[in-house]
């Protein structure tokens, strides 16, 4: 994916659809494309049902933002949440945004923000609808950040070899037990990718595929069938060939790939 981890970030929480757990390890992701300048976190704070995010915004240093419900069964926090973003946009002190909601009525702030050159990286539950995973350049689940298997990137550009014999030992550990068979369009979505990018002689390169696949479908991830990286979800399809490639600097290789 070609979202630096040099951008700086604004992220935006709608404390009403998304849960308070797992914020440390939301953070985490976070910061491995950018550093977020502005921690900000929308809701009534009146209402009991948003107590559970009382208790991590100091530990996080996140500046919460009352919003009062003027009317029942509107969520009072989605209109703050996008003057907020607007007025961040026109500053220019940021490369990007992270919202972190599910609620698809931010589809349209996604889109704005992308039209105005933001890279926009969405967070929300696996019940967020598909138009505001699609206006996203990159959605994540926070289901997935439970687990904590690693990073979706770290072999999307230069690949290192899985270097010692305890790291992957390590991951199959953790990708045996939970494993998740890959549906069809995304299977499909894959291969069509791997034609789209090969050479002469088939062979595409793992990192340009992983950024043409994000491109088609910004909620791909490989911890979403239960893989820490791409190259082990590859392996474990058995469609394609694969090449590791010396490329002559100390352990690095590049990985190539095409259809069997």
């Amino acid at each position: 994916m070609d979202i630096k981890n040099d951008l700086k970030l604004a992220v935006l929480i709608d404390a009403d659809n998304v849960p308070s757990s797992n914020v440390k390890e939301m953070f985490e992701e976070i910061a491995k494309y950018g550093t977020p300048t502005f921690k900000r976190i929308y809701a009534d704070w009146t209402k009991p049902h948003v107590s559970g995010w009382k208790n991590v915004l100091l530990e996080n240093a996140i500046t919460p933002i009352q919003q009062y419900s003027y009317s029942t069964g509107k969520n009072s926090s989605d209109s703050a949440l996008i003057i907020d973003a607007m007025d961040i946009l026109y500053t220019g002190k940021v490369d990007g945004f992270c919202i972190v909601s599910s609620d698809s009525d931010f589809t349209r702030l996604a889109t704005r923000l992308r039209e105005a050159g933001m890279k926009v990286i969405g967070i929300g539950q696996k019940k967020t609808l598909q138009p505001f995973i699609t206006a996203c350049d990159k959605f994540i689940y926070i289901e997935i950040l439970k687990s904590k298997a690693g990073s979706p990137d770290e072999s999307e550009n230069e690949t290192e070899v899985e270097g010692t014999a305890k790291k992957p030992a390590r991951n199959t550990r953790k990708e045996t037990p939970k494993t998740t068979k890959i549906d069809a369009p995304t299977f499909r979505i894959l291969s069509d990718s791997i034609d789209d990018l090969a050479d002469e002689n088939g062979w595409t390169y793992l990192g340009e595929l992983g950024n043409l696949i994000l491109k088609k479908k910004p909620d791909f991830d490989p911890r979403n069938y239960g893989f820490s990286k791409m190259l082990p979800l590859i392996k474990s399809l058995n469609a394609f060939e694969i090449d590791i490639r010396d490329i002559g600097r100390g352990n690095t290789k590049h990985i190539y790939l095409r259809k069997k």
